[in-house]
């Protein structure tokens, strides 16, 4: 099936170089599109009233989130993109230890070190999944805070949805979990959890979302979590005063209210994530199952030969490179670096 964008895009950011005639920059995970028309609109609409300070404490942000997702708005609290708003968590939580995968988003072990508490890194399974029966294991009473991604970052699977309610229900509730789903838009609808019914039989339990992924906005820094009691109380605790933009309201409401278009681009983002691990795979690199806008490249040596074409990935010690998808001439410039390379 063709998909069909609803207006032109732009591509991923390329520049030229003295020794390469194009340069991808394929290392933050961001959608290669810029934001959908109406959105573009209501934000530049926003900017008129510019001159004027925003909530002091953000409300009508929380309420808009909380109708679309059908929860309390005291059960919301947003913050500058999903990193800011983990930044808040973590200060709230206070100085127990940090327990999460390795690799993970790069942004934990930073915040983890600002906030205070020490990491404590559990090694991915061989299939790259979270080994959830070892993080299990490796929580104890010095434990402050889990941090799971569905989708992993940077590997993109998916952790089965029955696994992910066992474990929280293996967690003891003082222990609070961070259910990072920063890229859950990408996943096939049945594979979504049901965050009311989790959140409603685990107090400990927090959602993280942002609206920097599949809706395109990662320079307005859009992130949001959300929890119940006084948990999310302690959370929102942490919020800063005059820092929500008015112009993230009237983003957030375009692009919910543009829903057909986002799924449109979701699904181009994906059928080209598809495509290129396709003939990645044929040409040997052992590219894990993606549900997400990037793709994870087993080392040796890969990062290496991206670097070398211009193309700017996320590396990682072993070699390994992780690329965002989604703009078709990347996606090809990815494949030429690296035919041959096994």
């Amino acid at each position: 099936m063709t998909v069909r964008l609803v207006e032109p895009t732009r591509p991923s950011r390329r520049f030229h170089a003295t020794a390469t005639p194009m340069v991808f920059d394929l290392g933050l995970s961001e959608n290669p599109f810029p934001p959908l028309p109406s959105v573009m609109s209501a934000v530049t609409s926003a900017l008129a009233q510019a001159n004027r300070y925003p909530e002091f404490l953000p409300e009508e942000l929380p309420r808009v989130i909380a109708d679309h997702l059908g929860v309390s708005p005291d059960d919301v609290v947003v913050g500058a993109g999903a990193t800011g708003v983990a930044m808040q968590v973590m200060r709230a939580l206070g100085d127990g230890e940090l327990l999460t995968s390795t690799p993970t988003f790069d942004g934990y072990p930073i915040m983890a070190e600002m906030a205070g508490m020490p990491l404590v890194p559990v090694p991915l399974d061989s299939g790259g999944d979270q080994d959830l029966t070892a993080m299990r294991r490796a929580v104890n009473r010095r434990t402050g805070l889990v941090v799971l991604c569905r989708p992993h970052n940077p590997t993109g699977t998916v952790l089965d949805a029955a696994a992910v309610r066992s474990f929280l229900a293996a967690i003891p509730h003082r222990v609070p979990v961070l259910l990072d789903e920063a890229y859950v838009e990408f996943l096939d609808p049945a594979d979504r959890l049901d965050i009311r019914a989790l959140l409603h039989r685990h107090p400990n339990l927090l959602i993280l979302r942002t609206f920097s992924k599949a809706y395109g906005l990662a320079g307005l820094r859009i992130g949001y979590c959300v929890g119940r009691g006084k948990l999310i109380e302690r959370i929102r605790n942490q919020q800063l005063p005059f820092g929500t933009p008015t112009a993230s309201i009237a983003a957030v409401r375009a692009a919910y209210a543009a829903g057909a278009e986002l799924r449109d681009r979701v699904d181009s983002i994906n059928r080209e994530r598809i495509r290129l691990r396709t003939s990645l795979r044929a040409c040997g690199i052992e590219v894990p199952d993606s549900h997400a806008n990037f793709l994870y490249l087993p080392g040796p040596g890969v990062a290496t030969a991206l670097r070398r074409a211009g193309i700017k990935a996320k590396a990682y010690p072993d070699g390994s490179a992780r690329i965002t998808v989604g703009d078709p001439a990347a996606g090809h410039a990815v494949h030429a670096a690296l035919v041959g390379l096994r």
